[in-house]
């Protein structure tokens, strides 16, 4: 990879969003930026969306990225958490796309098994993993930041390793449907 790429991640809440901007030269990764937007103080909804909309306008404006990946509500067991997260969600990427930004999701598990090598890895361990990747101290950000650090570095992963365009199958099946040559009888 020989042009620089700047990506913005995103870990959408309504309380708490995390952000951070990196930067990508020769698959050395530098930050940017980082932080969180906070809205617990707000007293309604429409008002918190409102704020992630033009915090991430602001954002996009000042650091101008080409691409998000934003984290994907996890599916809990209290509905109206999983209204109010996808809602964050939505204006975060309506943000994005509005400025012309390509956005990808990704679960949360898929950003930990990206970072960590384990979907099952606490934030902790996803902070701790992204202070080596990027060999800097993170501990004086909330775990909302490092996750959207996460989401950008699990990104960048996804669309430049080694396996980057190669095809995936859903089990052998799918696999052998496609590979008929590489079948011996």
């Amino acid at each position: 990879m020989s042009k620089s790429r700047r990506i913005l991640g995103v870990d959408p809440g309504t309380n708490f969003l995390g952000y951070a901007v990196i930067d990508v030269e020769k698959n050395k990764i530098l930050l940017v930026k980082i932080g969180v937007v906070k809205m617990k103080h707000l007293e309604s909804q429409q008002l918190k969306l409102k704020k992630i909309f033009e915090r991430l306008q602001e954002i996009i404006l000042s650091t101008k990225p080409e691409e998000m990946a934003i984290e994907a509500p996890f599916f809990g067991k209290n509905v109206q958490s999983m209204l109010k997260l996808g809602r964050a969600q939505g204006v975060a990427i309506a943000a994005g796309i509005t400025n012309g930004v390509d956005v990808t999701e990704y679960s949360p598990k898929k950003i930990k098994q990206s970072v960590t090598g384990n979907g099952n890895g606490s934030k902790e361990q996803v902070s701790a993993m992204l202070e080596t990747i990027l060999n800097l101290k993170l501990d004086q950000h909330t775990l909302d930041a490092t996750d959207a650090l996460g989401a950008a570095v699990c990104h960048h992963f996804q669309t430049s390793g080694p396996l980057k365009g190669s095809k995936k199958y859903s089990g052998w099946d799918g696999f052998l449907k496609n590979n008929p040559g590489r079948v011996k009888k």
